[in-house]
């Protein structure tokens, strides 16, 4: 089977409220999104992306010569549009499964890419000390289940076919950031 892995990161951060995008700010000496890039390429897919729209990511993922840009020019119209972005590309590129993370979530090790990759199940949910996070796997199967638009991606998938969904069990944390105030705790 043939697994990608795929960072959204297209969103505004409409929650952050500084004058540079949430992504873009400085965490332990780099771009937040690094951390989460860095986590992803270093474990053992078949491919990488990250999908993108508000925000100019490319010189913040330079490093990365592994991971291709995916563009959503419908970014504004919710979380479900960037998922979609990454499913299309995925066909494209002849893709079995995702397993998809999210830009702003920097205590997401490689294992947990790793682990959720291995899975057997058509999705696949990353748990912290029982919690459900993110990444999420998503097998080809379900793709055409996912919502097309508004600001609930796999979720709604998740919550309407839980006989689907297997938990792995992860080590770190899938907290995200969302606010100045968030970004401190990490830094």
């Amino acid at each position: 089977m043939k697994v990608a892995g795929v960072l959204l990161a297209a969103g505004t951060g409409s929650r952050f409220i500084d004058p540079e995008h949430k992504l873009l700010t400085n965490l332990r000496g780099e771009p937040l999104v690094t951390h989460a890039a860095r986590s992803m390429t270093e474990s053992t897919l078949d491919g990488y992306a990250v999908v993108t729209g508000a925000v100019e990511l490319s010189k913040a993922l330079t490093q990365f010569t592994e991971l291709q840009i995916v563009e959503n020019p419908q970014f504004d119209q919710g979380i479900a549009t960037s998922l979609n972005a990454a499913t299309a590309w995925a066909l494209a590129h002849d893709f079995d499964a995702l397993v998809v993370g999210l830009g702003d979530q920097p205590g997401v090790p490689s294992s947990a890419w790793g682990l959720l990759a291995q899975t057997n199940s058509p999705i696949a949910v990353a748990t912290y000390d029982g919690k459900p996070g993110n990444p999420v796997r998503l097998e080809k199967s379900v793709w055409s289940s996912l919502p097309s638009t508004g600001d609930e991606g796999a979720r709604v998938l998740i919550r309407a076919r839980p006989d689907l969904v297997k938990q792995v069990a992860c080590e770190g944390s899938s907290d995200d950031v969302d606010t100045v105030e968030d970004l401190r705790r990490w830094n």
